[in-house]
């Protein structure tokens, strides 16, 4: 009854961490390239459980006139001894590109992560939603300055009349008087290869390095005038909550059940005469 108090609660727990990931996706379903994660559990090693004294040939309950199963004793099966979440992973499918016609805002279509200026060093984002600050520098919406290929800040022309930005992230400017467009910089554009666990979410829609890891030129493509959504899914996770729920309600059942047997065993059964 003791383990079976341990494998319910354990199994509360991780439903617990599971609804928190869930709350978290949708908290963030408007966040800007925000990522889902998804909560993976793992089983505890299962006890194999044979039947009271098939081993001991003086109290062998396989035995019938004479006749015995030897050596070959019955098994009753494996009892699970509870769960807990082995790893928050990511789900990177691509999100939804939305148009707002803004000249500054760029999504990421494929693979790739934009280079930003932190407090704490470069990190990266897919959140494409820049603006020109009065000093002419290209931030981000909590005012880190975007960073180009040399790792350097952006700063935009202040005569910039339009500005176009390429596919790979090259921005160029015209400027009165000046026909056509020039270039004055480009978008540090890169990505970290097929491990995923190179780069992990730091929080604030920010993703950081792991040690080891070295940036390369992505394969995807930059929109102007677009952003990337959140690739949350609502609807199922609203599902998967309501599901969570139901499992954690049965884990808190099977606690006050064992709870109740348990005390039965004590103070019923265990009582003298």
């Amino acid at each position: 009854m003791i383990r079976g108090l341990y494998a319910a609660a354990s199994g509360m727990i991780t439903e617990t961490k599971r609804t928190d990931t869930i709350a978290n996706n949708l908290a963030n379903a408007d966040t800007n390239g925000f990522k889902r994660d998804v909560a993976v559990n793992k089983e505890f090693e299962p006890m194999l459980l044979r039947r009271i004294h098939d081993s001991d040939p003086r109290m062998e309950v396989t035995s019938f006139k004479q006749f015995s199963l030897g050596s070959k004793h019955p098994k009753v099966g494996t009892l699970g001894t509870g769960a807990c979440i082995a790893e928050i992973a990511i789900d990177r499918e691509q999100g939804a590109i939305k148009t707002t016609g803004n000249p500054l805002d760029v999504a990421i279509s494929g693979e790739g992560f934009f280079g930003v200026q932190t407090d704490q060093g470069v990190r990266y984002t897919r959140d494409g939603a820049f603006f020109r600050s009065s000093t002419g520098q290209l931030q981000n919406m909590k005012g880190q300055p975007v960073l180009n290929v040399q790792g350097r800040p952006i700063t935009i022309p202040e005569n910039a009349a339009s500005i176009s930005i390429g596919a790979k992230g090259e921005i160029y400017a015209s400027t009165p008087g000046e026909e056509g467009f020039q270039q004055i910089s480009q978008l540090m554009l890169v990505s970290f290869g097929p491990d995923r666990k190179a780069i992990l979410k730091q929080g604030d829609n920010l993703w950081n390095p792991q040690v080891g890891a070295v940036p390369q030129p992505a394969t995807g493509t930059v929109e102007q005038g677009c952003l990337e959504a959140s690739n949350v899914n609502v609807v199922s996770d609203m599902v998967e909550l309501i599901n969570n729920y139901r499992v954690y309600e049965a884990g808190a059942k099977a606690v006050v059940t064992q709870d109740t047997l348990l005390d039965k065993a004590v103070n019923e059964v265990g009582r003298l005469g």
